[in-house]
């Protein structure tokens, strides 16, 4: 099992976004250097609190200050821009990390973003669909281009010119286009479903009970199957929110408990927004017929936050696993740096006591099974 990291990112209202997104790339440098797989941002454009509106833009710069992490878009929201832009700009930031980039796309979540881009009312499933088929003829195809949508009609069959190199969109150094990647949160996602029929990388959200992962990847390998692709699952990514410290009590206190916990407050955010949304709260949920006032933050934490010491969070991350059956990288899902030093701490005890000890485990389980 790979060791990966997200962020959202959440910060508390107030924060300075200099001072967040500063904390950020830190957060990611640090990701690199301690050996983590990949690392992922999300992007929202009328959020103070997840406050990054292009996910592209952070990734790009870290291009210098990372050396072997791959970094991607979790995800990049298509129907908020042309698809001309997200083919060029996702191909350049591929050539920025000569490859170190994964593209993770969806067809955003915040009705306050589509609002303010004056396509709250539209289909926006059938927007992002349509923009991502664009992307990749405008990725694998040749100018001069002549593409058609209900959304979108894309050419440049009047202006192309190519003895001075006009009217062609920018490729990929990764050919023929970096890896792409869904993520889903519903408990019966049928978004995994098209992640598998499409071929895309699989995310699972970070704020599910363990006990419905089982769904996604029932539904990603139904997908993957259906279009002759086969279900790996290697490429399975589930996030989780962790905290990891020497001390058990510090660990229940920054990682549940404390009023200041980061965590406590993102589980906050979440369930908060969620209980407005059309999904509700039935991702928190054990099983569907709990009702939704017994989703309270403390059950929130107990079942869904994992934290403790390094031996305790082995055991955690174990339990999930029993759950879901093996999947290829955990992604670490960061919160706001109130202690930097604890936040720090935990990366770096994921990174060199907590994987290594959960991957000796995964072993010896192989070899008895």
């Amino acid at each position: 099992m790979k060791l990966g990291y997200f962020i959202m990112p959440i910060h508390p209202q107030g924060r300075i976004c200099a001072e967040t997104i500063h904390e950020d790339r830190e957060a990611f440098i640090l990701a690199d250097r301690l050996g983590y797989s990949e690392a992922f941002c999300g992007e929202h454009l009328t959020d103070t609190v997840e406050n990054i509106p292009s996910s592209l833009m952070f990734i790009a710069s870290l291009a210098d200050a990372t050396k072997t992490i791959t970094l991607g878009s979790a995800v990049a929201n298509l129907p908020h821009t042309h698809p001309v832009l997200v083919a060029s700009h996702a191909s350049m930031v591929d050539h920025l990390l000569r490859g170190r980039f994964i593209l993770g796309i969806g067809a955003g979540i915040l009705r306050s973003d589509a609002e303010v881009l004056g396509i709250l009312d539209q289909d926006r499933t059938a927007m992002f669909m349509e923009s991502i088929e664009h992307v990749v003829v405008l990725w694998k195809g040749s100018a001069p281009y002549n593409l058609t949508g209900k959304y979108w009609n894309i050419s440049t069959a009047k202006t192309h010119w190519p003895e001075v190199g006009l009217g062609t969109v920018l490729t990929p150094y990764q050919r023929p286009h970096p890896p792409l990647l869904g993520t889903a949160s519903d408990p019966d996602s049928q978004t995994m479903t098209r992640i598998g029929k499409n071929g895309w990388l699989p995310t699972s959200s970070g704020f599910l009970h363990p006990n419905w992962l089982k769904n996604h990847w029932r539904n990603y390998s139904n997908g993957c199957t259906s279009a002759n692709h086969t279900p790996d699952r290697a490429k399975w990514r589930i996030a989780r929110s962790i905290f990891v410290s020497a001390d058990d009590k510090v660990a229940e206190a920054y990682g549940r408990r404390d009023s200041h916990s980061p965590y406590r407050f993102h589980m906050k955010q979440l369930s908060t927004k969620l209980a407005k949304s059309p999904a509700g709260l039935r991702g928190f949920k054990a099983d569907a017929s709990m009702p939704d006032e017994d989703i309270t933050l403390d059950y929130i934490m107990d079942n869904i936050m994992i934290a403790g010491s390094p031996n305790s969070v082995v055991d955690q991350i174990l339990a999930v696993q029993e759950k879901t059956g093996d999947f290829g990288t955990l992604l670490c899902v960061g919160a706001n740096w109130t202690d930097k030093d604890l936040a720090r701490a935990s990366m770096r005890l994921m990174a060199e006591k907590v994987m290594p000890a959960v991957n000796a485990a995964l072993s010896r389980q192989s070899v008895t099974q």
